[in-house]
Parts: C-alpha cells; sequence; structure tokens
C-alpha cells in the first residue's frame, strides 16, 4: 500500500513540476538571470511550496507516525558545514548552467526531452562519484581511528 502511495505522491509532484514550468530549462534560467530578463514566476511556485512544506512539517513534527501507520523520519541534523554548503554551491552552479536539478530533470527524461538525457546522465555519473568518494572516506575514516586506538 505504501508503494502506491509513493508512486501516486510522485506523479503528481511530477505533473505539477510539468504545469508550473519547472521542465523548461528556459524557465529556469529566465528566473536565475537577475540582471537580464527576469522571469518571476518561478518565486510564486518555490514560495507555495515552501509554504506547503512548512504546514506538512509542523504537522508531522507533532506525529510519530504516518497515515499510512509507518514511522515518520524527519531530519536531526540542524549544524551547516562544509559538506553542506559546497554541496549547494555544486547544485546551484549545475542548475545554472543546465537549467535543470534532479527531480525536474528525471520528469523531462520521462517526458521526452532530449537535453534532460545528458544532464540525468551527468547527475547519475556525479552521484556515483560521490559514492565512491565516500566510500574511500570512510574507509581512511576507520583505518585512522583503528591506528589511533590500537
Amino acid at each position: 500500500m505504501a508503494s502506491l502511495f509513493a508512486f501516486v505522491a510522485g506523479l503528481v509532484f511530477g505533473l505539477g513540476l510539468i504545469v508550473a514550468g519547472m521542465v523548461n530549462p528556459a524557465k529556469i534560467l529566465g528566473f536565475l538571470d537577475l540582471a537580464g530578463k527576469w522571469d518571476p514566476s518561478l518565486a510564486l511556485v518555490m514560495a507555495g511550496a515552501i509554504a506547503v512544506g512548512l504546514v506538512a512539517f509542523a504537522l508531522a513534527r507533532r506525529r510519530t507516525m504516518s497515515a499510512l501507520g509507518l514511522p515518520i523520519q524527519l531530519p536531526s541534523a540542524s549544524t551547516l558545514d562544509v559538506r553542506l554548503v559546497g554541496g549547494s554551491l555544486v547544485f546551484g552552479i549545475g542548475w545554472g548552467l543546465a537549467g535543470f536539478c534532479p527531480g525536474p530533470a528525471i520528469v523531462a527524461l520521462g517526458a521526452g526531452y532530449a537535453k534532460a538525457a545528458m544532464f540525468v546522465v551527468a547527475m547519475l555519473l556525479g552521484m556515483g562519484a560521490f559514492e565512491l568518494i565516500e566510500r574511500n572516506r570512510t574507509r581512511t575514516d576507520l583505518t585512522t581511528s583503528d591506528a589511533t586506538s590500537a
């Protein structure tokens, strides 16, 4: 049952991205072009998403179980660190260069936008590179902690 609701939620989310124009790189780049012909319409989409998110998180904090009977797992980290800021910068640069971010890129790929295919391939390569780096970092951290505790 949870998988069905996840599928429906993803479908509604994807349709919302299409309706809002988030799968159109020209619209995204128009929003990010503050010095040129700025398109503020995306700010309204973001404001609406933030408003819905604030209400949803406020309700979720009061509960321990979802409507489907699954445990609610909210993020617990609240600190800003170098990895978060660096990841945000990389995300923003990629968004500004390509006009896509991960969710809309996958929707655009499914909708047949050829430019989205290159972005999704690059995104998957980046995710794979992160996994390799993270595994190596974790191994190095474990080796270092073993050496210092011995």
